[in-house]
C-alpha cells in the first residue's frame, strides 16, 4: 500500500514538473514596455459576417490586447505579435477611426465608441493600448489659439440652423462661443476653429496700388511646443487667407486690364520672426472734387474688433480679409467719396480744410462701422493725390507766399537786432552805474559799522569798569564779616570750652581731684598695680596694715573730704 502510494506521488511530482515545464519554456513571453501583445486564437468559433475582432471563445484576432509584462499561452491555441503601443505626445490629439462596432444612423459621420467610423472623442496626450486591427488613429495637432487671437468654432456635425442664427449644441454652424487664448483638445472632424485678430488691426490705402492691411503676429511664449503648434495654426490661417486674396484678385483681373492698371502685389507672408503680419486688397480710394478734378488718398484707418463680435462678423462675413473686403473697405471708399465730393482740391492742399476732412471721414467711418459691430478709432490722411494742373499754381502761389513771409521776418529779424543792441548798449551802462552806487553804498556800510563797533566798545569798557569797582566792594564788605563771625566763633567756642571745665572742676571739688581723674581716666586698662612687702622696719612694713584704699589718691580725697565735715 505504501509503494503505491508512494508511485502515486512520484507520478504527480513529474505531471506537476512537466507541466510546469511545458508553461515556462513554450508557453512563456514577454511584452517590453511601451508594447503591447496581438492575439490571434487558433480555436473558437468562427467570426459572424461583418466581424474582424473575436471575443473569448471565437476565432480569429481577439479584440483585447495584453501590456507589457509576462504571459503564458499556448502556443497550439494562440499566436502572439508584439507590436508599440500608441503614445500621443504633449499638444497632440489622436483622432480614432473604429473599424468593428455597430452601423451609423443615416446622416450621422460621427460615432460614439461602440459604433464604427470617425470618434466623436479624440485621444488626449498619453499611451494608449488599442487594437491596430480594429482602430486607426491618426495623430494631428491640438488646437492652440495665440495671445492676441480669438478661436471662432463651426460646428461641422449636427442637424441645420436657421437661418441668421447661432448653432446650438447638436447643430451645424457657427457657434457664438469663441475660444479663447490657450489649448484645446477638439475634433477637427466635429469643429473647425478659425483664428481672427482681436484688438486694433490697420487698412492701409495706398493709392492706386492698393490695399494693405496690417494685423498683429505671433506673439512667442516661454513654451516652445506651445509656439509650434501656434506657428502651425497661423501658417494655415495664411494659407486660407492666400487662398481668398488670388480668388479675389483673380476676379478683379479682368477689370484691372481693362483699366490697364498694374495689378497689386501677392499678399506678404507670415513670419514667425515679426510681430505684425500683411495681406495686400486690390482697392483704393478715388473720387472727384467738388470743382471735379480727381482726387486719390493715402490713409490709414485704425479698426478694433471685439471679443463679443468677432463670432457674429465671422458668420455674417467670414475672415478678417474677408471682413475688410466686404465691410470696411466698401464703407471707407463710400464715406470717402461721399464727404470728399463736398470739398474743393484746393481744400485737400491749403487750409483747414484738408483737417476738417479727415475729421468728417473720421466720425461718418465711426458711426456706420459701429453698426456693423467694428469699432474705428481714427482715419489718418497720409497723403492727397491731386492733378498737377492745379497742385502746382497752388505750390507756386504757396511758395511765394512762404518767400514774402520769409522776407518780413528777415526784416523783423533786422529791426529786432538792432533794438538789441540799443539795449544791451543800456544794460552795459546802468550796469557801470549801478557798480558805483554800489560801492559808494558798500563804503557807507563799512564806516557806519566801524562807529558802531567802536561805540559798542566802549561801552563794554565803562561796563567792565563799574562791575569792577562793585566787585571790590562786594568783596571787601565780604572779607571783613567773614573775619567778625570767625573772631565771634572762636570767642564762643574757647568759652564754652573754658566752661566746661569749670563745670567739670566743680563736679569733682577742686582742681586736683579733676586732675587725678583725668589721669586716671586716660590710664590704659590694662595697667596692672603689683604690692611687694619688703619687710618690718621700712615704710612698705606700714603698708602691710594699710587698705588699697588708704594708698595714693584715695587715701587724699577721703582726708579732704573728713575736713570739709569738720569745717564750720
Amino acid at each position: 500500500m505504501t509503494k503505491k502510494i508512494s508511485s502515486i506521488v512520484v507520478l504527480v511530482l513529474v505531471v506537476v514538473g512537466a507541466w510546469l515545464a511545458w508553461q515556462w519554456l513554450f508557453c512563456r513571453f514577454y511584452v517590453a514596455p511601451n508594447q503591447m501583445a496581438v492575439i490571434t486564437a487558433k480555436t473558437g468559433s468562427p467570426l459572424p459576417p461583418g466581424q474582424i475582432l473575436a471575443r473569448p471563445g471565437q476565432k480569429g484576432i481577439q479584440e483585447e490586447v495584453l501590456g507589457e509584462g509576462r504571459h503564458f499561452l499556448n502556443p497550439f491555441f494562440y499566436e502572439h505579435s508584439i507590436v508599440p503601443v500608441l503614445v500621443i505626445p504633449a499638444g497632440k490629439i489622436g483622432i480614432v477611426t473604429s473599424k468593428v462596432g455597430e452601423e451609423l444612423p443615416d446622416g450621422e459621420f460621427l460615432a460614439e465608441p461602440g459604433q464604427k467610423g470617425i470618434w466623436r472623442k479624440v485621444l488626449g496626450p498619453g499611451k494608449y493600448r488599442m487594437n491596430p486591427i480594429g482602430y486607426r488613429i491618426d495623430v494631428s495637432d491640438a488646437i492652440s489659439i495665440p495671445i492676441g487671437y480669438d478661436g471662432v468654432i463651426t460646428s461641422l456635425a449636427g442637424g441645420q440652423t436657421p437661418e441668421g442664427e447661432f448653432a446650438g449644441a447638436g447643430q451645424k454652424g457657427v457657434r457664438r462661443d469663441v475660444l479663447q487664448p490657450g489649448l484645446y483638445y477638439i475634433n477637427p472632424r466635429e469643429f473647425s476653429v478659425a483664428v481672427l485678430e482681436i484688438g486694433v488691426n490697420q487698412v492701409s490705402l495706398l493709392g492706386k496700388w492698393g490695399t494693405e492691411v496690417i494685423t498683429k503676429g505671433q506673439i512667442a511664449t516661454q513654451n516652445r511646443a506651445m509656439n509650434e503648434l501656434q506657428r502651425s495654426l497661423l501658417m494655415e490661417q495664411q494659407e486660407k487667407r492666400a487662398d481668398y486674396l488670388q480668388a479675389a484678385r483673380t476676379a478683379a483681373a479682368p477689370a484691372a486690364k481693362k483699366t490697364g492698371e498694374a495689378a497689386p502685389p501677392p499678399a506678404k507672408p507670415l513670419s514667425t520672426e515679426e510681430s505684425i503680419s500683411t495681406f495686400v486688397l486690390n482697392q483704393f480710394v478715388e473720387f472727384p472734387s467738388r470743382d471735379g478734378f480727381e482726387i486719390s488718398l493715402d490713409m490709414t484707418v485704425e479698426f478694433e474688433l471685439l471679443p463679443q463680435h468677432i463670432a457674429w462678423i465671422y458668420k455674417s462675413y467670414g475672415d478678417l480679409p474677408a471682413a475688410v473686403d466686404k465691410i470696411i473697405m466698401p464703407q471707407i471708399l463710400s464715406v470717402s467719396r461721399l464727404k470728399g465730393s463736398a470739398y474743393g482740391a484746393r481744400d485737400f492742399i491749403v487750409g483747414e480744410g484738408r483737417e476738417k476732412f479727415q475729421n468728417d471721414l473720421t466720425e461718418a467711418l465711426a458711426k456706420t462701422l459701429l453698426e456693423r459691430k467694428i469699432i474705428a478709432h481714427s482715419a489718418l490722411i497720409r497723403h492727397v493725390n491731386v492733378p498737377m494742373q492745379i497742385l502746382e499754381p497752388i505750390q507756386q502761389a504757396s511758395i511765394a507766399q512762404e518767400q514774402d513771409l520769409t522776407n518780413r521776418e528777415k526784416q523783423n529779424t533786422a529791426r529786432k537786432l538792432a533794438e538789441l543792441n540799443t539795449e544791451t548798449s543800456l544794460i552795459e551802462q546802468r550796469r557801470e552805474q549801478v557798480a558805483q552806487e554800489t560801492m559808494k553804498l558798500k563804503a557807507e556800510v563799512v564806516a557806519d559799522q566801524e562807529k558802531q563797533v567802536a561805540e559798542i566798545k566802549g561801552e563794554t569798557l565803562k561796563l567792565v569798569a563799574q562791575i569792577d569797582k562793585e566787585t571790590a566792594a562786594v568783596q571787601a564788605e565780604r572779607a571783613t564779616r567773614l573775619g567778625r563771625a570767625d573772631a565771634e566763633r572762636i570767642r564762643r567756642v574757647e568759652g564754652e570750652k573754658a566752661r566746661g571745665f569749670q563745670l567739670r572742676i566743680a563736679a569733682f571739688g577742686d582742681s586736683d581731684s579733676y586732675n587725678l581723674w583725668t589721669l586716671a581716666d586716660r590710664l590704659n586698662d590694662r595697667v596692672k598695680v603689683n604690692i611687694l612687702h619688703a619687710g618690718p622696719g621700712t615704710l612698705w612694713t606700714d603698708l602691710e596694715r594699710a587698705r588699697l584704699g588708704d594708698l595714693g589718691g584715695a587715701a587724699l580725697i577721703e582726708q579732704q573730704s573728713g575736713k570739709g565735715k569738720s569745717g564750720p
